[in-house]
């Protein structure tokens, strides 16, 4: 099992909050300055730079500042990190339920 408890504990701490998955589901369709991330959110821009900065602090974003204008993009590696870890532990219990399935199979073979 790969060891990437620490990178998915601040993943899914940062999806955690409702504010911040609006913010990636906004920039899995591309990037978005922070002013376009801002404005559907009813809160100040300091505090959407406060919730950027966690995004960015896990690796789910980058963003650049090119003149006044502050742009953010996802990094799909760090959701794959993620779909991987839940993968696995789709794979493992898929497995356990087909082997219990299995001997649940051979039970009914033996009282007809």
């Amino acid at each position: 099992m790969l060891n990437y408890s620490d990178q998915l504990d601040r993943l899914y701490q940062a999806l955690a909050d409702p504010t911040r998955r609006t913010m990636v589901d906004r920039l899995s369709r591309g990037p978005a300055s922070v002013g376009e991330l801002a404005r559907p959110l009813a809160m100040s821009l300091p505090a959407v730079m406060q919730h950027l900065q966690v995004l960015e602090g896990c690796g789910l974003i980058t963003s650049k500042k090119v003149g006044r204008v502050r742009t953010c993009s996802i990094d799909a590696n760090a959701l794959r990190t993620a779909e991987d870890w839940v993968a696995e532990r789709r794979a493992h219990w898929e497995n356990r339920l087909d082997r219990l399935g299995s001997y649940l199979a051979g039970q009914d073979d033996g009282k007809d």
